[in-house]
């Protein structure tokens, strides 16, 4: 089946002999201009992928932009050589891909192909994003899955290990063979030695009959260990020895048994800190570590977190039978602000819980539990723009510890100085959409009474004014991360801990310019 390939015609050079070059490979193609609807070709055309020919910072690009990533549609963007830092010009577009012209029109043909490829590549594996982050991986995995060496995969639980290992294994000469799953922490360690090698009949109590391990099941195929670093020294010492000379026993058997198998493993630890520890073994280490790859959290690449939810609202609503039009602005919002320890599988299970509850036909922010909204709408620690170091008048300075979790609470500081009445300062309750009064003139809270707080090194301030909204605040913190970051939206919106589009919005919302 032809590929759908849809050109922008901005550059018609470019355009036109990269059409040529596709039609005579036997691939559909569609042409649009700034003055078609392209809103509408691109929802007739449904295309594998989008490339732009020039004028990407012009307003009809980045809606296609846009479109391309609501729709999950690949981008290839062909740069001016006049751009200064092609990588960053290509990152802050979103773009899925870019080349810088002059180039090749078989260059261009491959590359968008490649990125089809990487596509068909996620639709399969279920690896969502388009953040830098996803993409490097996706690059790795296409490198790595050629080859038989071992591959270790490290990454906090939930965010996708075994879906990495699967894309190695469908991008392998393995694809046709099994693809089997063992988990080194669920098992106890004479079960689990069994479960990965097989046991011969009466090898021991209840062994009734022969039984095949996942290394012989595995044969011809991928065999992914998950949790490796939970497994007992007995089975690494085992394990080792199966990686070196891939031949192994069955429990109680005495054949030697070689396979045919290429093993990716998996840790949500850190196995050179285990190895430290003594807790692992350095060799066998070694021996799992021939070629990594590391898997951010999904707090590291919030920029996903709305692929991700749409995806799984359509995936669920489907799934339940249960119409929905998606999520509304400010529910995405407090996911997006959210801290999501259990990562991709947490959310995956909040949307679901969400589709399947809510009353509405769309996820609204009073649908979000408690806990999560409140991680949506902590205070940022920013330090205001445009603000003299020594507040004078009818102002208040509040103290935040900049940790990642943000754990001080304002209760915790509200305490301290109601017990100590002779501080200048005034501790006042901080809730959505409140304002920030005091009675009195005060001044900087002295951090010298504060001496036993943890991490005193990396606290920050913010400074607030008598009768400041919420909004007022949010719009100074935003002024103060573009200030500090010299103008760097990407940057900035990492200070903030939110999305770059999230950024924009906001940028246009309050009139930033």
């Amino acid at each position: 089946m032809a590929d759908t390939i849809l050109l922008t015609m901005d550059d018609l050079e470019a355009a036109v002999r990269v059409n040529a070059k596709l039609e005579a490979d036997g691939e559909k193609t569609v042409l649009v201009s700034a003055m078609d609807d392209v809103p509408g070709a691109v929802k007739s055309a449904n295309p594998d992928v989008i490339i732009l020919t020039g004028a990407l910072h012009e307003r009809p690009a980045r809606e296609l932009l846009r479109l391309a990533r609501d729709s999950s549609i690949s981008t290839l963007g062909l740069l001016e050589a006049t751009e200064p830092d092609p990588p960053k010009i290509a990152h802050q577009l979103r773009l899925t891909g870019w080349l810088v012209k002059p180039v090749e029109v078989e260059q261009v043909v491959a590359t968008a192909r490649r990125l089809i490829e990487r596509r068909r590549l996620q639709e399969r594996t279920g690896i969502l994003g388009e953040s830098g982050a996803v993409q490097e991986m996706l690059v790795k995995i296409e490198q790595m899955a050629p080859v038989s060496s071992t591959v270790l995969i490290e990454g906090e639980s939930g965010t996708g290990k075994e879906l990495a290992a699967l894309a190695l294994h469908e991008l392998s000469a393995r694809r046709d063979g099994p693809f089997i799953a063992v988990n080194g922490s669920a098992l106890a360690e004479t079960l689990l030695e069994s479960e990965l090698f097989g046991h011969e009949k009466g090898s021991f109590t209840g062994a009734t009959e022969r039984r095949l391990g996942r290394f012989e099941l595995a044969d011809g195929g991928t065999l992914f260990l998950d949790e490796v670093g939970e497994m007992a020294p007995t089975t690494q010492v085992k394990l080792l020895r199966v990686l070196e000379n891939r031949t192994f026993f069955r429990v109680g058997g005495t054949e030697a048994i070689h396979v045919d198998v290429r093993v990716v493993a998996a840790t949500n630890s850190r196995l050179k800190d285990k190895v430290a520890l003594g807790e692992f073994r350095e060799d066998l280490f070694f021996r799992l570590n021939v070629l990594s790859i590391y898997l951010l959290p999904l707090r590291e690449r919030r920029d996903d977190i709305p692929i991700l939810v749409r995806r799984f609202v359509k995936e669920f609503s489907e799934e339940h039978n249960k119409p929905f039009r998606g999520i509304t602005p400010d529910a995405m919002q407090l996911l997006v602000s959210a801290h999501w320890p259990g990562n991709v599988r947490q959310l995956r299970n909040l949307i679901e819980s969400m589709v399947v509850l809510a009353p509405g036909q769309e996820i609204r922010a009073s649908d979000i539990p408690a806990d999560i909204r409140e991680e949506g709408t902590r205070l940022l620690p920013m330090r205001m723009p445009g603000v003299a170091a020594k507040p004078a008048g009818n102002e208040l300075e509040f103290i935040f510890r900049s940790l990642v979790d943000l754990k001080l609470k304002m209760e915790e500081l509200s305490r301290r100085m109601d017990a100590q009445p002779t501080r200048n300062g005034e501790a006042i309750e901080v809730g959505s959409g409140a304002t920030f009064h005091t009675a009195e003139p005060v001044t900087a809270i002295d951090l010298s009474d504060y001496s036993d707080v943890e991490d005193a090194d990396v606290i920050e301030t913010v400074l607030y004014k008598s009768g400041m909204t919420m909004a007022d605040a949010e719009k100074a913190a935003i002024e103060g991360a573009l200030q500090e970051n010299s103008g760097n939206r990407r940057k900035a919106a990492v200070a903030l801990g939110i999305g770059e589009r999230t950024l924009y919005r906001k940028i246009k919302e309050y009139e930033l310019g």
